[in-house]
């Protein structure tokens, strides 16, 4: 039996790439976007088409969902998961920083919501998988507008959850701590880079991608009837 269409953003490193691996592992037929399409390709990964999108650009993210519908069938489970992370103290950053965080954790998340939902609903079927994070639930210093892109993914998705429930469609929001990804990198303040990499090592690493990429197929593999409505993971030793 064929196994349906997942379709991931951001799947070009870290906990997209992990998660793209996971479900191809089991079987199924993959839509992976990206801004760096050579490293989708690179993957290597069968049943795949892959696709260059900025999530901002709804047009481009429009035609690539309807290329993998074409070639897969309909999107089966939706993962969002590019996000960036420019980190700084409210006063000092640059509003151009805000915009990015705003535009690609909250309206590209949002972009991908709006092209799957309507036909999930029409079907019956469909998962939905957003990417939050603890910071979605602690705010913290350096954090303000991160954490408060954050807050938006899991109170929009919850909001979308109850809507969609009648239908048979499920939401979820998957809310990591500290991972080992290419989200720190994005920071410009040198500093808080450092002091990241300083806790790394007090707190003997941050979670691997691939801890967050089982979560998000435990999720996607419960019972249709089931819907896991947010796993909070983080390091042990992470304390806030």
């Amino acid at each position: 039996m064929n196994k349906p269409l997942i379709a991931i953003t951001g799947a070009s490193s870290g906990i997209g790439e992990e998660t793209a691996r996971a479900f191809a592992r089991e079987g199924h037929p993959l839509l992976l976007m990206a801004r760096r399409i050579e490293r989708l390709e690179a993957l290597g990964l069968p049943d795949c088409l892959c696709r260059r999108v900025d999530v901002t650009d709804l047009e481009s993210f429009r035609k690539a969902v309807q290329k993998g519908v074409e070639r897969f069938g309909p999107v089966d489970c939706l993962v969002n998961n590019a996000g960036t992370m420019l980190l700084s103290k409210a006063h000092l950053q640059d509003v151009v920083e805000w915009e990015r965080m705003l535009d690609v954790n909250v309206k590209g998340m949002l972009n991908g919501i709006h092209l799957v939902l309507s036909d999930m609903i029409q079907r019956h079927a469909g998962t939905i998988i957003n990417i939050a994070s603890v910071a979605g639930l602690k705010p913290g210093p350096n954090l303000a507008v991160y954490s408060g892109t954050k807050f938006a993914v899991r109170s929009i998705s919850e909001s979308i959850r109850e809507e969609a429930a009648p239908y048979d469609v499920r939401v979820t929001v998957i809310s990591p701590g500290l991972a080992e990804t290419e989200l720190l990198e994005h920071t410009t303040v040198q500093e808080l880079r450092e002091s990241f990499e300083n806790l790394k090592e007090d707190m003997g690493g941050f979670l691997e991608p691939a801890d967050v990429a089982r979560a998000i197929l435990y999720a996607y593999n419960q019972p249709r009837e089931v819907c896991v409505r947010e796993i909070v993971l983080a390091p042990t030793r992470q304390i806030r």
